[in-house]
Formats: C-alpha cells, sequence, structure tokens
C-alpha cells in the first residue's frame, strides 16, 4: 500500500525510490548523530568531579573494568575514558568522507559499546521496587541505550570495511554518507 505522500510525490514526478533513498540518507544522519552527540557529551562530561564521581559504582563495580583504578586512578581512568569518547565522536563525524575515520570510528565505537553494555551483565540494573525484572533501574536505563550504539557502531564498521574493498567509494545510502567519491584508503 502506497503511502499518500508518495503518491504527492508520484504525482509531482518524484519517484517512490528517490523518496526511499531520502528517508534511508536522513535516517542514517540522524542515526550517526545518535552516536556523535552522547559520545561528544558523555564524553566532556568525564573531565568532571561530578562524572568522575558518578563512574566510581561503575567501574568499581564490573570487575573487568575495575583494573583502570589501580592503573590510572578514579581522575585518569575518568579522563582516559573521555578522551576516548571524543577521540570515538570525532571520528564518527569524519566517517561519511573517510574509510580510515569510518573504520576507526565504527571499531573504537563497537569497542565502547560493547564494553559499556557489557556492565549490565555486573551491575544491578532491575529494579527491585517495581518487581525487578524486566523494569530498569536508573543505571539500567541509561546502559541499555548502548546496545543500539553498539549495532550504529557495527554498520559504520562494515561499511567502512565495505568501502575499503571497494577502492574507498563511497556509496549513498550508507551510514551518513554524502554520497561521494572519496578514496583515502
Amino acid at each position: 500500500m502506497r503511502s499518500h505522500a508518495v503518491i504527492r510525490a508520484e504525482r509531482r514526478g518524484v519517484g517512490a525510490r528517490t523518496i526511499d533513498k531520502a528517508v534511508v540518507v536522513i535516517g542514517r544522519a540522524v542515526a550517526l548523530a545518535g552516536v556523535i552527540l552522547p559520545l561528544f557529551l558523555i564524553g566532556i562530561l568525564k573531565f568532571t568531579r561530578v562524572e568522575v564521581d558518578a563512574l566510581r559504582p561503575l567501574i568499581g563495580g564490573t570487575p573487568w573494568l575495575a583494573w583502570l583504578y589501580p592503573a590510572f586512578g578514579e581522575s585518569g581512568a575518568s579522563h582516559l575514558l573521555g578522551a576516548v569518547e571524543l577521540t570515538t565522536a570525532a571520528l564518527f563525524v569524519a566517517s561519511p568522507w573517510s574509510v580510515r575515520a569510518s573504520i576507526a570510528a565504527g571499531g573504537l565505537g563497537a569497542l565502547t559499546f560493547a564494553v559499556t553494555a557489557s556492565t549490565m551483565l555486573a551491575l544491578p540494573i532491575w529494579e527491585g521496587a517495581s518487581g525487578g525484572f524486566p523494569w530498569l533501574n536508573a543505571t539500567g536505563s541509561f546502559l541499555v541505550k548502548d546496545v543500539a550504539l553498539l549495532g550504529i557502531s557495527l554498520v559504520v564498521l562494515g561499511e567502512g570495511l565495505a568501502r575499503r574493498c571497494e577502492g574507498g567509494r563511497a556509496v549513498a545510502g550508507r551510514m551518513g554518507d554524502p554520497a561521494a567519491n572519496h578514496r583515502d584508503v
């Protein structure tokens, strides 16, 4: 069934495929912004005392992250994570134009979000007062979004690897792609 928007567009000479492509390009740009904004905004927070304190139960309560405190101290661990998040955000910004940035952003993003999502396995994330599973507490609500961000990161990584195999050509409709040809492999 065709929507009214598609029917009107066809009357104006705009094909459904054009609309499909536009929706995909816009959706992918929004998805890319949805990764960049939290990485940037949460990344800059990592340099504040409030965030250093907020990370204490998350890092300290996760066995595979707890080593960060003895190695870097609380502030140092927070600053390291912030630097990684800000670098990853910058790489995601460059990813539509650069194959290398796309691969690096996708890889760093996937690693970052896989680690943060994995903390849900070690931390209490269910709201006991509401009966536990499936009701998320504040920590679970904060962390569950990282599953989607992990997925977007993997898409950017996969598309970057595909572009590398294609000789660096950008392909219309890819994650945030400006539909221009670039060769930076």
